[in-house]
C-alpha cells in the first residue's frame, strides 16, 4: 500500500535536474566568492525563505544516523543525499503551505492543543511549552488538511477499478498454503556432540522405517516444546516455518515423512499429515480491502501531479552549493522563466 504523505522526498538527480529545467531556472555549479555568513539564504521559494540554520535542523537527525553507519566515500555520498532530499522536502512543504493559505485553509489554536493531546496519549512526546513544536504541529495538520482537500477529497474509485486491480493482484489475496505438521526435533547437547545427535536420528529414522509409531517416538526421543503431545504441532502457514523445512515439505505427499532436516536448531524429522493450497479469495470478500488499496493507489497519482502543478507555477531559486561544506556563498538571482509567476 502507498502512503500519502503531505510531502516527498526526491533523489539529488531530481533537485539539480527537474525542478531547475522544469521551471525554466539554470543550476548554478560555479558559485561566485563571496563573504560567508554564520546564517544566510539557501532558497527563496515564492514569498518565502529557507534559511541555512532551518535546513541544517532538518538534517540534523538523518545526518547523525548516516556518520553512525557509513565512513569514507560512503559516508560523503549519503550526506549529500540526505542533504537533497532534506532541502527537496522542504521546498516542497513550503509550496503546499503557500497553496494551504491561499485557499484559505487553516488549522486553529485548540485543534493544535488536541491533536498534542492525542499524541500524547499514543506515546509520542510533544511539548507543548516549546513554540517551535506546537508550530510545527499545525504545519503538519495544515498539510494534511490541503492534502485532503485538494487531492484526496477529488478521488474516485470505480468498481472496475477495482476488479481490475483485483485481476492484476490475485495472488495478494490468496491465503497461503497450510500444513498439518508432526516433528521430531534432535538437538545436539554440545558442539561436540553434533555426531552424537545424527546417531540418534539415524537410529528413529531406522525406526520409523520398521513402522514404529511417529508420534510414540517424538515422546520417547524429541528434544522439542511439542514432545509430550506426539511432536504435533498442529496448522502451521507457508512461510511460518524454517527455510529448510519448507523446503523438505514441498517435496512430501500427505502421510510423507521427511528424511533428516539440519538446521540451526538441531535435526528435525518431519511428518505431513495434511496439506491445504493455497486458496484464492473471492472479488466480494476483498472488495472493501480492494478499495481502500486502489483509492490510495490513485490518491498517490493525484497528488503527484497536484505537487507537480504546484512547482511548476512557482519561482524557486537555490542559493547554495552545499549546506555541509559551510554556510552559503551569495549567488547571483536566477530569473524565473516567462511562464513563472515573480
Amino acid at each position: 500500500m502507498i502512503p500519502i504523505r503531505p510531502f516527498i522526498t526526491m533523489a539529488p538527480d531530481w533537485l539539480r535536474h527537474t525542478i531547475f529545467c522544469a521551471l525554466g531556472l539554470i543550476a548554478q555549479t560555479s558559485l561566485l566568492s563571496a563573504a560567508q555568513v554564520e546564517d544566510g539564504i539557501v532558497a527563496i521559494v515564492n514569498s518565502d525563505l529557507i534559511m541555512l540554520s532551518e535546513v541544517k535542523r532538518e538534517l540534523a537527525p538523518e545526518q547523525e544516523r548516516i556518520q553512525k553507519e557509513h565512513r569514507g566515500d560512503a559516508l560523503a555520498r549519503r550526506l549529500k543525499t540526505a542533504e537533497y532530499m532534506a532541502l527537496t522536502s522542504m521546498i516542497e512543504r513550503k509550496l503546499q503551505l503557500q497553496e494551504a493559505k491561499a485557499r484559505s485553509v487553516t488549522v486553529t489554536d485548540q485543534e493544535v492543543r488536541q491533536a498534542a493531546q492525542q499524541m500524547k496519549q499514543q506515546g509520542r512526546a510533544i511539548d507543548e511549552t516549546k513554540p517551535a513544536e506546537m508550530k510545527g504541529l499545525q504545519e503538519q495538520l495544515t498539510l494534511l488538511r490541503v492534502v485532503d482537500r485538494e487531492v484526496r477529497s477529488k478521488v474516485m474509485v470505480a468498481d472496475s477499478d477495482m476488479k481490475r486491480y483485483f485481476q492484476e493482484h490475485r495472488d495478494r489475496f490468496a491465503l497461503s498454503e497450510e500444513y498439518t505438521l508432526s516433528q521430531i526435533l534432535i538437538k545436539p547437547r554440545s558442539q561436540n556432540d553434533t555426531a552424537d545427535a545424527r546417531e540418534k536420528v539415524r537410529e528413529v529414522m531406522a525406526r520409523l522405517k520398521q513402522g514404529e509409531s511417529f508420534e510414540d517416538l517424538a515422546l520417547r526421543f524429541s528434544d522439542g516444546p511439542n514432545a509430550s503431545h506426539g511432536g504435533h504441532l498442529g496448522l502451521v502457514r507457508q512461510g511460518e516455518l524454517l527455510p529448510e523445512i519448507e523446503r523438505t515439505i514441498a517435496t512430501l505427499v500427505p502421510g510423507g515423512i521427511s528424511d533428516m532436516i539440519e538446521t540451526p536448531e538441531g535435526f528435525h524429522i518431519v511428518h505431513l499429515e495434511d496439506k491445504k493450497p493455497k486458496q484464492f479469495r473471492p472479488y466480494e470478500q476483498v472488495r472493501n480491502e480492494i478499495q481502500g488499496l486502489v483509492f490510495q493507489q490513485k490518491s498517490e497519482d493525484v497528488f503527484q501531479s497536484w505537487l507537480a502543478d504546484l512547482k511548476n507555477k512557482a519561482y524557486i531559486e537555490i542559493k547554495f552549493e552545499s549546506v555541509l561544506s559551510g554556510p552559503p556563498t551569495i549567488a547571483p538571482a536566477l530569473r524565473p522563466s516567462p511562464t513563472s509567476k515573480e
